[in-house]
């Protein structure tokens, strides 16, 4: 799984009731829906190219696509995505950033320090005259 956390265990956040503890595959997972949804971006993809070539993941396996690291102050997320030809990649990234933070700290009240776009490719839809 390349969620990865530099502490040990879940996140944790204890609540006046008890301890709510969230696996960082799960915030991966919640990621990796938010960044499907966003204009300009076409999948998720794998961490390392092989060949050169990006592999783009079905939605069972998006959380492959993000990396979370626990810091002091919140969480910091890497994101590897695939990006349709003929967009702004800048925009598509500017509003990737901020779909993700919005989302992660609605659904989970954890803060996100950082949300760091990688994109790993670019997709040209089949048919496609435009080169």
């Amino acid at each position: 799984m390349t969620s990865r956390q530099r502490t040990a265990g879940p996140l944790g956040h204890t609540a006046g009731l008890g301890r709510i503890e969230v696996s960082p595959r799960v915030v991966a997972s919640i990621v990796g829906h938010a960044a499907n949804e966003c204009y300009g971006v076409v999948g998720m993809a794998a961490r390392g190219l092989r060949d050169g070539i990006a592999e783009r993941l079905n939605r069972e396996t998006v959380h492959r696509g993000v990396e979370v690291e626990v810091r002091d102050g919140g969480l910091v997320i890497e994101l590897y995505i695939i990006a349709q030809y003929g967009t702004r990649i800048s925009e598509v990234a500017h509003n990737l950033m901020s779909a993700v933070k919005y989302e992660v700290e609605r659904t989970l009240g954890l803060d996100v320090i950082a949300v760091n776009v990688n994109v790993q490719g670019i997709h040209l839809e089949e048919g496609d005259d435009r080169r």
